[in-house]
């Protein structure tokens, strides 16, 4: 049971760093639930106030990742419409890899300018809007990812640090 808790463990941590960047897939929570399924193995002793604090931390970053755009995109004077953009931007790079890993940058922001020259903003006013959005969402992304791969970090280091127990046969 412990093998099969640290495999669905890991592929939680995998899914939560795609999360990161997939907007449909809250990826510190993912990561979190990693966690736990590997404080859940009977080779690893329990610390709740370790899962308690990564908890907060996950819920936080999860909350900060709406907050965080919505802020870049009104500082920068944009609309809803440019922060919609920036999410269809983002699916399209995904949906659509032609730039390669540019495109997960570069497609937000156009999305992002789309959206808020739609919404009828003359073209300073929507590039500079676009631009607040695309900031925000880079802010988000980037700390959702840097939770996550400390997250693998912790799952990675606590199992190394337990192996001769998950794994006996390493003794």
């Amino acid at each position: 049971m412990d093998i099969a808790l640290l495999i669905f463990g890991f592929i939680f941590m995998l899914i939560g760093i795609l999360g990161s960047f997939l907007p449909v897939l809250p990826g510190p929570p993912i990561s979190w639930i990693g966690l736990l399924l590997l404080y859940l193995t009977k080779a690893i002793p329990d610390d709740w106030v370790f899962l308690g604090i990564t908890l907060v931390i996950a819920l936080v970053v999860f909350a900060l990742d709406y907050i965080i755009p919505a802020v870049g995109t009104k500082k920068f004077g944009g609309t809803k419409a440019g922060m919609l953009g920036t999410t269809i931007g983002l699916l399209v790079a995904l949906i659509f890899p032609v730039l390669g890993p540019f495109g997960i940058i570069i497609w937000p922001f156009i999305g992002a300018l789309v959206g808020e020259l739609l919404n009828k903003a003359d073209k300073k006013t929507a590039t500079k809007a676009a631009f607040g959005s695309f900031i925000g969402f880079l802010t988000g992304t980037f700390l959702k990812f840097m939770v996550t791969i400390v997250y693998l970090g912790l799952f990675i280091a606590t199992a190394w640090e337990y192996k001769g127990t998950l794994f006996p046969y390493f003794n």
